[in-house]
C-alpha cells in the first residue's frame, strides 16, 4: 500500500456475484481488492435471492431490491436515502464509490453529498446504448442527460477505457478519469483446455471451436454473433459454435439456431474450461463500456474477433493477437471470422500472443491505482484543498500506467 492511509471506503452498486455481469465481476474484484491493501470496506447491495436465512458478511449492509424486468436474477436496490444517512453517520466512510445509476446509486450519491463525504460514481454500463436496442430510440438524449446530471453531482466519475473517457469529456461530463480493467490470469488460462469438454461439445481433435461468451441479449448484438458463426458453419469443415451465456434472448435463438450449442451460463473453474476449450472468440457487441470477456479470452489464450470498440480497442492487436472489424460493419465481421477460422495453426499463435498481452494486466495494480485516486479525494476533503488538482494528478499518472 505504500504511503497511502487506511482507509474505510463505502462502495454501493446494484449487483455484486453471484449475479453474473461484467459489474458484478469488477465489483468483485474491487471490494476484494482494496481489502487486500488493508482498508476497511462497507459493501452497500441489495439482497438477493442467495442471502435468504443468512446473515450478510462482514462489512456487507444489505438493502431492499426489486427484480429488473427482463434479467432474471438481476435486482436493482431501492432508493433507501434515509437508511444510508443513518449508516454513514454510524460509521462514516472517508470516501464513497457508487458504482451504479440506479435508484440505489441515486439515493447513496444524494446522502453522500448531504453527509459531505467525498464520492466517485462509476460509469459501468452504457444505458444510453442499450435503449436503441429495445425500441427507447428516442430517450436516448434524456437518457445521456439523465447520466450527465448524476455524474456531475460526484467529485469525479471513473470510466474503463481512454477512449470513453474523450467521448464523455466531449458530451458535457465533468472530472472524468480512466479505472481501468485487470483479468484473473490465474483463473482464466490456457491450462484450463479440456479435451472431454470439446468432444462433448461434438467437436473432432481437429476441429474448431467457435466461441461466443456473454449475455444472450438484443444488446449484445447477439444475431450478428449467430450470423457469423452460421457462416462459419456453412463455409469450413468441422466447426463447432458454442454461446456460453443466458438471457432474454436464449429461447428464441436456442430454437432457431439448433446447430448452434447453447451451454448456459458458467462460473469459475467450469467458466475458465469453457473459454480455454475455444479457438476462436466471436463477439460484435457495440454496448460496453469495457467488455470483461475480451480479455478473459485472450488469458486463455483464445484470439478474439471483436468490433474496434472498449476493451478491443486498447488490447487487440491487428494481426498479432486477434482481429478488429470497423465499429457496425456486420459484413465485414463475418467476412474477418471466416478469414480468421482458415488458418488453425495462426488461430493457435495468434491465442498464445494473446494470452502474452492479457499477462500484463493483472487486477493488482488496476486496484492500486483506484486506491490512489480514492485516497487523493479523501486527503483533498480532509485537507479542505481543491480536488481538481489531486484527480487532475492522478489521472495524467493513471493514463501513463493504463489505470
Amino acid at each position: 500500500m505504500g504511503d497511502t492511509r487506511q482507509l474505510r471506503i463505502g462502495v454501493v452498486t446494484e449487483t455484486f456475484p453471484p449475479e453474473i455481469n461484467g459489474v458484478a465481476n469488477t465489483m468483485r474484484h474491487l471490494v476484494g481488492g482494496l481489502s487486500r491493501l488493508g482498508h476497511h470496506v462497507l459493501l452497500v447491495r441489495p439482497r438477493q435471492a442467495a442471502d435468504r436465512g443468512r446473515r450478510a458478511p462482514r462489512g456487507t449492509f444489505l438493502v431492499p431490491g426489486l427484480p429488473i424486468p427482463g434479467y432474471r436474477g438481476l435486482r436493482f436496490g431501492l432508493p433507501v436515502y434515509w437508511r444510508l444517512r443513518h449508516l454513514w453517520l454510524r460509521l462514516r466512510p472517508d470516501v464513497i464509490y457508487v458504482a451504479t445509476e440506479g435508484p440505489l446509486g441515486h439515493a447513496a450519491l444524494n446522502a453522500a453529498l448531504r453527509s459531505e463525504i467525498p464520492v466517485v460514481t462509476g460509469f459501468h454500463t452504457q444505458f444510453h446504448q442499450y435503449s436503441r436496442h429495445y425500441g427507447l430510440g428516442l430517450l436516448t438524449r434524456p437518457i445521456v442527460n439523465s447520466l450527465k446530471h448524476f455524474h456531475n453531482r460526484s467529485d469525479a466519475t471513473l470510466v474503463p477505457t481512454r477512449t470513453l473517457r474523450s467521448q464523455l469529456d466531449a458530451s458535457g461530463f465533468h472530472n472524468v478519469h480512466v479505472f481501468s480493467r485487470g483479468v484473473d490470469t490465474e483463473l482464466f488460462n490456457p491450462s484450463r483446455r479440456c479435451d472431454a469438454l470439446r468432444r462433448n461439445w461434438g467437436c473432432p481433435d481437429e476441429g474448431m471451436v467457435a466461441l461466443y461468451v456473454g449475455r444472450i441479449a438484443a444488446e449484445k448484438n447477439i444475431d450478428l454473433a449467430l450470423r457469423a458463426m452460421r457462416a462459419l458453419i456453412e463455409r469450413r469443415d468441422k466447426v463447432r459454435c458454442v454461446l456460453v451465456g443466458d438471457g432474454p434472448e436464449r429461447a428464441r435463438l436456442e430454437r432457431a439456431h439448433p446447430d448452434c450449442l447453447f451451454v448456459g451460463a458458467k462460473t469459475g473453474e467450469d467458466l475458465a474450461r469453457h473459454y480455454a476449450s475455444g479457438d476462436l472468440f466471436v463477439f460484435p457487441s457495440l454496448t460496453e463500456t469495457f467488455g470483461n470477456v475480451v480479455t478473459e479470452a485472450m488469458a486463455s489464450g483464445v484470439a478474439v474477433t471483436a468490433f474496434d470498440e472498449a476493451a478491443a480497442h486498447e488490447h487487440v492487436r491487428v494481426g498479432e493477437n486477434g482481429w478488429l472489424v470497423p465499429s457496425g460493419d456486420g459484413d465485414a465481421f463475418v467476412a474477418t471470422a471466416l478469414s480468421a477460422a482458415s488458418d488453425r495453426e495462426r488461430l493457435k499463435r495468434m491465442g498464445n500472443a494473446a494470452r502474452s498481452t492479457a499477462e500484463a494486466l493483472g487486477w493488482h495494480r488496476v486496484i492500486e491505482g483506484l486506491e490512489e485516486r480514492l485516497s487523493d479525494l479523501a486527503l483533498w476533503r480532509n485537507a479542505g484543498k481543491s480536488s481538481g488538482l489531486a484527480l487532475e494528478q492522478g489521472a495524467a499518472e493513471a493514463s501513463s500506467n493504463g489505470v
